[in-house]
């Protein structure tokens, strides 16, 4: 079974490696779900030995039906990650109406040349999944990212199993949302191609004193003196669970 982390730091990237994850989706914003790295960070996660490197390529949180200066913005950040020697990109267009953005999309994967293209979980935010499975396909993206349009992919393992199916290996499938160590072989077993996890951890601050009248950020969720890291010992349990 094919393994990748969605890694948000050059040390997640490491774990991946001494791991032996087979690939990492490198993103910056966990809160906003994941944006577009740094250029630094790009180029130190590619110096790393042992993983395939795909780069996230989105501008911005929110919503994925983005104006004509961001898709250019988008086309940009995939030329750099093709100067970098990324193995992949990892991108996702709708329409307003809910449905994949065929010319946008395709514009993109052109943009890209011989770098694997991940559509991700954009695909879960679409009107009727067999429809943009079909159009993904046809845009000449190499996999999907998906939960099978819910929260997590267990809750959606029936529309998983189902766009297995259909794409018939025309396009891989890849699951993703909510995989642990718990239901790695559940989800393994509906036939998707991929599993796609954080395996999340927190790191605490080494700061001392901590100004309880400043967030830097102003989000009360969000914590100050902790960082989010990828916890090896969970990466190599849902590994241990795939063997």
């Amino acid at each position: 079974m094919t393994t990748e982390l969605c890694a948000y730091s050059v040390d997640a990237c490491l774990v991946a490696s001494r791991a032996g994850v087979t690939r990492v989706e490198l993103c910056a914003s966990p809160w906003e779900g994941g944006t577009t790295p740094s250029a630094a960070t790009i180029r130190l996660a590619r110096r790393i030995p042992g993983i395939r490197l795909q780069v996230m390529i989105r501008p911005r949180g929110g919503d994925f039906c983005y104006s004509d200066p961001e898709l250019e913005q988008m086309a940009g950040e995939i030329r750099f990650a093709r100067s970098c020697g990324v193995d992949g990109v990892v991108l996702g267009v709708l329409t307003p109406d809910g449905e994949v953005d065929a010319a946008r999309t395709a514009a993109l994967v052109s943009e890209a040349g011989g770098l694997e293209v991940t559509f991700h979980r954009a695909f879960d935010m679409t009107r009727d999944p067999l429809s943009a499975l079909e159009t993904v396909i046809g845009c000449g993206c190499r996999r999907i990212l998906t939960s099978g349009g819910r929260n997590t992919a267990v809750e959606g393992i029936d529309t998983l199993r189902e766009l297995v199916v259909r794409a018939a290996g025309r396009i891989e499938i890849m699951a993703g949302s909510g995989v642990n160590a718990a239901n790695a072989r559940l989800l393994a077993d509906a036939g998707v191609d991929a599993l796609h996890f954080s395996a999340r951890g927190w790191r605490e601050s080494r700061m001392r004193f901590r100004n309880p009248n400043v967030s830097m950020g102003g989000v009360g969720e969000v914590p100050e003196y902790a960082t989010m890291c990828a916890d090896e010992t969970l990466v190599r349990k849902i590994l241990k669970e795939l063997e």
